[in-house]
């Protein structure tokens, strides 16, 4: 039986063999799960004559495939022994999918696609109103909350025993990859969200919690870099078939790491301009239909008041 669990030895890692079929049951049901009910939002819509936007549909299924590529390949058993697959898998997880999953509206579609409950009923689509709208959302989804979250989950993680517990079952495996995925969406969701939120700041206010927490993934990255040893009690010692080095294995994970960083904060910061470009457009048509609306005004005034010079003349 190797690390992974699998009961097959693991042959050194490439490429083509880490993207080979290995489903974790749990996490295929979950995306397959996300995937129908969206697709389901869509359909609905579509079949009562309302549009929905194909770019977010794209984006939110290469977002659950992304979620699948980590966890239902053999990237999954090669990241159970690699320090530096595992981090991959965190990276992408974490900082990746929960993005282009944010950009496909989940929420919003949610709210136009299920049915409005009878009066005083609460339906599947009242709840969601509700917790939207609770106080327990509001703290999870202010900056004060989530920036600690998200550098705690690589220092406190990684840099204490709680890492190598919870890699010591498949339970705790699989619960540490859905606390990535739910630090990244919370993290992010205020940051560049299409959907409702709680705590919606300015743009600029945007911009600065994002890069409030970006630095401290680079800064994680240099300390596993510049590690004389192991530092993860998980990886010290990798199966003997990888013919890989531990301390070389946790340089790469650093390294990953620390330029990953760059990746999402690119990825936002491009998707907050061009959401701060369309709510500038959207304003401007806004102040041109009111004026145009109030010379429309003041043209009917000046008409009214030459009629009333004419009368008066006559």
């Amino acid at each position: 039986m190797d690390h992974s669990g699998h009961g097959t030895e693991l042959l050194p890692f490439t490429l083509g063999r880490g993207l080979g079929w290995s489903a974790d049951p749990f996490f295929l049901v979950g995306c397959l799960v996300a995937l129908g009910l969206y697709g389901w939002g869509v359909v609905r819509l579509m079949r009562r004559g309302d549009k929905w936007p194909v770019g977010r549909t794209v984006a939110f299924a290469v977002g659950v495939l992304l979620v699948m590529l980590m966890m239902c390949t053999k990237l999954n058993d090669y990241g159970m022994v690699m320090f530096s697959v595992h981090m991959v898998q965190h990276m992408v997880i974490s900082m990746l999918a929960p993005i282009v999953l944010l950009l496909g509206a989940p929420i919003t579609l949610a709210l136009r696609a299920l049915p409005v409950a009878g009066k005083g009923r609460k339906g599947p689509r009242e709840v969601l109103l509700m917790l939207l709208h609770s106080r327990y959302l509001r703290i999870v989804t202010h900056p004060a909350f989530t920036i600690p979250l998200f550098i705690a989950s690589l220092y406190a993680l990684y840099f204490t025993p709680l890492f190598d517990f919870l890699m010591g079952s498949k339970p705790g495996h699989i619960a540490m990859m859905v606390h990535f995925l739910a630090v990244g969406l919370v993290f992010f969701w205020p940051i560049m969200g299409v959907d409702p939120g709680p705590h919606r700041p300015g743009y600029l206010m945007r911009m600065l919690e994002l890069f409030a927490g970006m630095p401290f993934h680079a800064f994680f990255g240099i300390a596993l870099m510049m590690g004389s040893e192991p530092m993860v009690e998980a990886y010290r010692n990798p199966p003997a078939s990888l013919g890989i080095d531990a301390l070389a294995d946790q340089n790469a994970a650093g390294g990953i790491a620390w330029a990953f960083s760059e990746i999402p904060s690119v990825l936002v910061l491009l998707a907050l301009l061009f959401q701060w470009h369309g709510s500038e457009q959207r304003q401007a048509r806004r102040l041109d239909r009111a004026a145009d609306r109030d010379g429309d005004k003041e043209l009917e005034a000046y008409n009214a008041y030459l009629a009333s010079l004419n009368a008066r003349g006559r």
